[in-house]
């Protein structure tokens, strides 16, 4: 008598177990779960990507600091020596046209700095 309750006692508890389980998993798999999932994930490896770039651009800048102190950039010129001359890398933003006559760049442009006009 005892063995029939004990193994009618283990299968309802199985049964309730199992039914449990696959509850838990269909709920896992409802579309709103789903999106709910995905969207985590994404958050998360945005958050990596943020980190990672973070990473780069501190060890960038160390090692720039590390070069300007190799190179001697970082070291404040003699004062007995004339200053040391820059050209600009980019030119002026206007351009001589004709009889001296200044003209910018810009205002003589067609084109739209808008990329999303239809025309």
């Amino acid at each position: 008598m005892f063995r029939r309750t004990f193994w009618f006692t283990a299968g309802a508890a199985a049964g309730v177990w199992a039914t449990t389980k696959v509850n838990r998993k269909l709920k896992q798999l409802t579309p709103e779960s789903l999106a709910a999932q995905a969207t985590n994930k994404a958050i998360d490896a945005g958050h990596r990507l943020k980190d990672f770039a973070l990473d780069v651009r501190d060890g960038m800048a160390q090692r720039e600091a590390e070069l300007g102190e190799v190179l001697g950039l970082n070291d404040r010129p003699d004062p007995g020596l004339p200053a040391q001359r820059r050209r600009a890398a980019i030119g002026d933003s206007k351009q001589i046209v004709g009889n001296d006559k200044q003209i910018k760049y810009i205002e003589n442009t067609t084109y739209s700095y808008n990329r999303n006009e239809d025309h």
